[in-house]
């Protein structure tokens, strides 16, 4: 822990839940490493805290926070001002305060790209993207994704119609046409879809280890070889989504190399300062394995 005292600045994570989460063991590392008196710490508003807890980050004088599930779209009617991100993706996963002035920001899309390209070794231009999921984390991915070159995108979610909601924005955004499917084990259209994708998303709390898992709507032999298979969520770092692709013998990556490179544009953002990435890299793999046991 860091020597807290009247000068520290405060940093948090608004979400619920939210105790599983890496970025405070995260942010503390580079806070310790950059020399800043600062501290990052949990915070679980109720749904209908919202408000309270945007106005909270002012009368505190919280330096910021990072928001994640449920709250991204939640808290933006209570931001002073949105960042061209936030915009594109229609969610906020950082707040910024200014003296005051809260700035919504979203570093979601950027660091998720960095991943693929740095850790996958795998460009977005490649070939179709399935997306499953339709809230804030799922349109950062396909506007992201959209942006960076894939031309062919799809989603699926148990919300039919909020996924039609969430593809018309994407593509009203980004100008790219986007398919979606409904949430049916054996659908025909879902599953050709899939069996050509380069990469298979999964936006959805299915897999945290405080949800309870449940079947994907794609043919049991997918994720297969010779696609990607990515799922957000990094605790557990195995998820069930991500044990089948590795049976099936696809490519998997979790969500921890995202929320390393979001989190490091996070520090940015609120510090001005360079983000020791290694230091969070290495703390994270500690939280996730114990261990480092390669590269994030």
């Amino acid at each position: 822990m860091p020597d807290i005292n009247g000068k520290t600045v405060v940093y948090g994570i608004i979400g619920r839940p939210v105790e599983h989460s890496f970025s405070p063991a995260m942010q503390n590392a580079a806070f310790k490493e950059t020399g800043l008196n600062s501290v990052y710490v949990p915070f679980g508003p109720a749904p209908g805290q919202i408000e309270a807890a945007v106005a909270g980050i002012k009368a505190l004088g919280l330096g910021g926070v990072n928001v994640t599930v449920p709250y991204k779209e939640a808290v933006m009617p209570y931001l002073d001002e949105l960042t061209e991100e936030a915009v594109l993706c229609g969610a906020v996963n950082t707040v910024i305060n200014r003296q005051g002035r809260l700035t919504g920001h979203n570093t979601d899309g950027a660091g998720f790209i960095s991943d693929l390209r740095g850790s996958c070794d795998f460009e977005p231009s490649r070939g179709p993207a399935l997306i499953m999921g339709a809230g804030g984390s799922a349109r950062a991915v396909a506007v992201s994704l959209a942006g960076a070159g894939c031309r062919e995108l799809a989603l699926v979610n148990r919300n039919r119609e909020r996924a039609l909601k969430l593809a018309a924005e994407v593509t009203g955004t980004t100008g790219v046409a986007v398919q979606v499917f409904p949430w049916a084990p054996g659908h025909a259209e879902l599953a050709e879809f899939a069996r050509g994708a380069a990469l298979l998303v999964n936006c959805t709390p299915v897999g945290m280890s405080t949800k309870p898992n449940k079947e994907f709507p794609l043919p049991g032999e997918l994720p297969g070889q010779g696609q990607l298979a990515y799922d957000l969520v990094y605790n557990p770092p195995s998820t069930p989504f991500l044990l089948l692709a590795e049976q099936n013998r696809a490519k998997t990556a979790n969500g921890l190399g995202m929320l390393l490179h979001q989190g490091a544009l996070a520090f940015t953002a609120w510090t001005g300062l360079q983000a020791p990435l290694e230091v969070m890299r290495r703390v994270l793999l500690e939280q996730a394995y114990g261990k480092t046991p390669g590269g994030v």
